[in-house]
């Protein structure tokens, strides 16, 4: 489950910053950034999850 929390949390940073743009509040489009920018730290840590195929041909 881990290996595609990467793909939710871009999705999720996608999603945030549609809704900030497109609500026309004061600090919408601020705080819509910001979320998307801390699914994308999030996103950026769960790639370590991602398997690696290489690491495993060479293994055997």
């Amino acid at each position: 489950m881990k290996r595609y929390l990467t793909l939710v949390f871009i999705l999720l940073s996608l999603f945030f910053v549609a809704l900030g743009l497109g609500l026309d509040l004061y600090w919408s489009g601020i705080a819509g950034w910001g979320l998307a920018f801390i699914s994308l730290i999030f996103a950026a840590y769960y790639t370590k999850y991602i398997p690696n195929d290489k690491k495993e041909n060479k293994r055997k």
